[in-house]
């Protein structure tokens, strides 16, 4: 196929989110200046490189702008656009706080800032503190899933029905199949059928809370930046920078059999199973495990009900690119 585009040198980065460790977390390309790209020229450097997303930062509309928009991303798969994501969401935002993006809010009086994000789905509210990022959680609408949809599914995981604890439909944009299962064993130990998971078109978000604080398995994963984050009490018996939450994502639905770590899945998780009593109301999750990966998700919902979504982002790869 061609095109009457002539390459333009962009200012590029490949940032790696939900990790303090180059190399350990998701990674993303984020071209800063995706000004008179087509959708099919971003689709096709998101093909390029294969990463479960690349992110392509423009002005924000004027209707985006009048909300309070510093910036615009447009977020695509190797397989398609996406309305909100994740991890997207605070490689993007790293990315341009780091070349220079200057938020139009002031700092707040403890020192946070806060960023808003324009994207197919809305406004996103960003908070920094310090170099730390969250996003505010979009609305949820979930639902629980049809039952034969819900029994082709376990079976393409290889799962037993009482292996599953509980199950729904979450939709923040990106919309997940989410499954509380039994036990992190059961989480860490699936190898899916991706090909039938890619012909049911359906994307599996899995997890398992563990309670009280006997958490073995999640506590030996517990990272280092993650006390950047933490603030909550926890048992005595449980270091403050433990993930008390294992999450797997499966997405072959649009190109990804396995992503590494997912914000937009956390997000819905944690508005699920904490509004369900399932969940704690601040915890910290691992993704990652089965790629080896690291991913720390910071999850906590404040006086008024609204969840944060934190993370640490590192720039691994910073330069131009032709496009």
């Amino acid at each position: 196929m061609t095109t009457n585009h002539l390459p333009a040198q962009r200012p590029f980065k490949q940032v790696d989110v939900f990790t303090a460790t180059p190399y350990f977390g998701n990674p993303l390309a984020v071209v800063l200046d995706g000004a008179d790209l087509s959708d099919d020229q971003m689709q096709r450097f998101a093909r390029w490189t294969n990463l479960s997303e690349s992110t392509f930062l423009l002005p924000p509309t004027p209707a985006g702008a009048a909300g309070g928009a510093d910036y615009r991303v447009r977020i695509f798969t190797p397989g398609g656009e996406l309305p909100f994501a994740g991890h997207p969401t605070l490689g993007s935002c790293h990315a341009w706080l780091q070349a220079g993006g200057t938020p139009r809010a002031p700092l707040n009086a403890d020192g946070s800032q806060r960023i808003v994000q324009e994207c197919a789905k809305g406004l996103v509210a960003l908070r920094r503190t310090g170099t730390q990022l969250a996003f505010a959680a979009p609305e949820l609408t979930r639902h629980a899933p049809d039952a034969a949809m819900l029994q082709d599914v376990t079976r393409a995981l290889g799962l037993t029905a009482g292996q599953v604890r509980a199950a729904q439909v979450l939709d923040n944009g990106p919309v997940w199949l989410g499954l509380l299962l039994d036990s992190a064993e059961t989480v860490l130990g699936l190898q899916p059928d991706h090909a039938a998971l890619r012909h049911l078109s359906v994307k599996v978000g899995v997890a398992h809370v563990e309670s009280g604080s006997s958490a073995p398995i999640l506590v030996a994963r517990s990272s280092r930046e993650a006390r950047a984050f933490g603030t909550g009490s926890r048992p005595m018996s449980t270091p403050p920078d433990a993930p008390s939450v294992e999450v797997r994502a499966f997405a072959a639905a649009i190109g990804v059999p396995e992503d590494p770590v997912t914000g937009s899945l956390n997000a819905s998780l944690a508005q699920w199973l904490m509004a369900e009593g399932l969940a704690p109301t601040q915890y910290i999750a691992s993704q990652g495990s089965c790629l080896g990966r690291e991913g720390r998700v910071h999850l906590a919902r404040d006086a008024a009900g609204q969840v944060w979504v934190g993370g640490a982002s590192v720039t691994c790869i910073d330069g131009t690119v032709f496009l």
